[in-house]
């Protein structure tokens, strides 16, 4: 039987209370459900920046074929602009890739009121791209496939008058709410580092 491996490369360091952090808040603001979630996306961010490294730093014909259709993948994501040079590449960060997974665009095209719903519709068979069912929210989304982002019509939620459907005045209630939330965690004492991991995987 064949050994299923991991797609996912895990931190060097797993007590930096750095990074402990910075994975908390990264699942607050995406409605990530574990930190394999950031993991993943973080193996496909290093897979890019090493891939343009390797071609940084050679010269020959194939390298620039390569070169291009590195940038026209990386475009076509929306995570570089049609102008970019594969040193704009390694200025990538998590939040880049995080922003075009279908959970977070269901979000900002007002589909959902918040990554949490947004994560159960998809899961839910509700939401389909380019007229196909995707169940994962972690699926990247090109700027080609944005605009056809919808509900399936079989689901009820295709109904704009659905009472789960968001209205302009919710989405600004959420807004303030998590500015709120914000301001009074920042004013709350910094835990240890082996107490944000204890409350960080009774949370997962």
């Amino acid at each position: 039987m064949k050994r299923i491996r991991k797609q996912y490369q895990t931190p060097s360091h797993p007590w930096s209370k750095t990074r402990i952090e910075e994975e908390r808040t990264l699942i607050k603001d995406f409605g990530l459900r574990n930190k394999r979630e950031i993991y993943k996306m973080n193996t496909v961010l290093k897979r890019y920046k090493d891939t343009a490294k390797r071609l940084l730093a050679r010269t020959d014909l194939q390298a620039d074929i390569e070169r291009n259709h590195l940038l026209q993948r990386l475009t076509n994501l929306g995570l570089v602009n049609k102008d970019a040079s594969v040193d704009d590449i390694l200025s990538l960060t998590i939040r880049d890739l995080l922003n075009r997974r279908l959970q977070t665009i269901l979000v900002k095209n007002m589909l959902a009121r918040t990554p949490l719903q947004a994560r159960q519709f998809i899961t839910h068979r509700h939401v389909t791209v380019g007229g196909r069912i995707v169940t994962s929210p972690g699926y990247l989304v090109s700027l080609h496939e944005e605009g056809t982002i919808s509900f399936t019509p079989r689901s009820s939620l295709s109904n704009e008058d659905h009472p789960e459907r968001p209205r302009e005045e919710d989405l600004q209630k959420v807004k303030e709410q998590k500015q709120k939330k914000t301001e009074e965690e920042d004013a709350l004492p910094a835990f240890e580092a082996e107490e944000l991991e204890k409350a960080e995987e009774e949370t997962t």
